[in-house]
Order: C-alpha cells, then structure tokens, then sequence
C-alpha cells in the first residue's frame, strides 16, 4: 500500500512480500517513507511479464527495491531489468536497488543492466539468507529433523535478511552513495552441518545435515515437488556452481554501510526458536 508523506517521495518495493522485500517495506515505513509495493496481485498491479504495469508502479516513485522474479541469473532476466530501469529513468526514477546473488557469473549481465544513465544503481550480492532455514526451502528439512542439502562441507558466510534490507533502505534513502556494489555477509563462516547444530541446540530438537550431489537434489526437486525438468536443472546447475567454496569469505560491507556487525546465526537461530518458527 502506498502511505501519503509529504517529506518523504515514494520508494516502489518489487518482491514487497518476500524475505527482503517485506523487511525493506517495514523499515521504510517505520521511517515515514511513503512504500508502495509493486505485485500481480497487490494493490499497485505490477507484472515483469506485462510491460504496461510498469509505468503505473513507477509514477511519482524516487527509488525502487528489485528483487526479480523468477531469479536474477535467468536468461532473460538482463533484457528485462534493461527496458524496467530505461522506463524507470524516463518516468524520473533516480535510485535502484537490486538484490543479487554472490559468486555467480550468470548474475552479472542483470546487475549491469539496471546501471543507465540517470540512476543511481546500487548492486546487493547476497549469500544465503539465515532465513531460508525458517521461512524457505530448508524449513522442511528442519521440520523433519534432516536438512538435505547439496552443500558438501563447503563453508558459507550465511546473512540475515535483516541486514541485507537495512543495506537497502540506506541505499534506497541516500543514505550511502548510489552506483555501489555491496557484498553482503554474515559475521562468520559456518558449514551447513554446523548451521544444523546451531538450531539444534536452539530448538532443543535432533537436526542433522545430510549432504547429497546437486544431481540427485534436482532430481528431487522434480519428482517430489513437482517442479519442471529445466527448472529442476537450472537450479542443479546453480547450486553446483553456488557451493563450491568460491564465496567461503567475509566481506566488511554491512559494517560499512551500517555502522555495527551483521548479525550471527546462533542470535537468529534462537530468536526463530522463540518465534515458534520450528513449532510445527
């Protein structure tokens, strides 16, 4: 929705319901900046698809928030987010924010793309999010007292949301200056099994990590939760190229930005836990 302010401009939020957009529209909201939030079917139409939702979403919006659908390394994805940030630009648009993914070649034609003249674009190359362990696709796993997962012992600089939608917000407001790209991660390393045990020995419950090949997780993906063959080898293909220790580094980046350490998986575990998000 799309709150009225009048010392503030509007900031468009695309993805506005999922894990960093719904964060980035709470804390500017809790500013007073007035957010509206951009979906198919919110209350501001907004379609990737249908070019002609994109000029409404955008009037009168100062910034906008990108997270792109289905993902940022999709081949289509740099066509796209070109023609959105050249209409953005026309329409007076002057900051883009997009999330990103970190350690990925294909990502990189998307985040060039956003970057024309007259805009601001800020660049958000995340790791994996705290959250996908309590709001994504490892919740089951959790549930089910198995996280199975395609990582090996590779070693992962997990990120809460939080941070990555605080980093957003300073972009979006000029809080720091545009045309940056931010490595966003977490304050330490962590393999998965060693995630694992931090929320066992939040929850108080048996959690184990089971490590199997990015083939058979694809296969999975596809024969057990229906997904189509190229989405099943899409993401077979990213997960090998994800996890392959290449992004096994710190980045001081959310210090920077912020001004304070990103947060650490053992304070989110515990909070997940108290929040009954592993209840079920």
């Amino acid at each position: 929705m799309t709150t009225q302010n009048t010392e503030h401009p509007t900031v468009l939020v695309l993805g506005g319901t999922g894990k960093t957009g719904r964060r980035v529209a709470d804390r500017l909201n809790r500013a007073g900046h007035p957010v509206r939030i951009g979906s198919r079917s919110g209350d501001t139409p907004f379609d990737w698809e249908d070019p002609r939702t994109w000029e409404p979403a955008l009037d009168g919006a100062a910034a906008a928030y990108i997270a792109y659908y289905p993902d940022v390394c999709d081949p289509g994805a740099a066509a796209t987010l070109r023609a959105f940030a050249e209409r953005a630009a026309e329409r007076g648009t002057r900051r883009l924010v997009l999330l990103s993914a970190r350690g990925v070649a294909a990502a990189l034609p998307a985040e060039e793309a956003v970057r024309v003249p007259g805009v601001a674009a800020t660049v958000l190359r995340a790791s994996w999010f705290f959250q996908n362990f309590d709001e994504g696709i490892l919740r089951d796993g959790v549930l089910d007292g198995e996280i199975v997962f395609p990582a090996g012992d590779v070693e992962e600089p997990f990120v809460d949301a939080d941070d990555i939608a605080e980093v957003a917000v300073a972009a979006l407001t000029g809080d720091v200056p545009g045309d940056r790209t931010y490595e966003i991660t977490g304050p330490r390393l962590l393999t998965f099994a060693e995630a694992a045990a931090e929320i066992a020995g939040a929850t108080g419950r048996a959690v184990r990590y089971v490590p199997v090949s990015a083939e058979g997780y694809g296969a999975a993906l596809v024969r057990d939760h229906g997904l189509p063959d190229e989405l099943g080898a899409f993401l077979t293909e990213l997960f090998a190229t994800l996890l392959d220790g290449r992004n096994a580094r710190l980045t001081d980046d959310v210090r920077r930005v912020l001004g304070r350490a990103p947060g650490d998986f053992a304070d989110y575990a515990r909070r997940a836990a108290r929040s009954g998000a592993w209840a079920g």
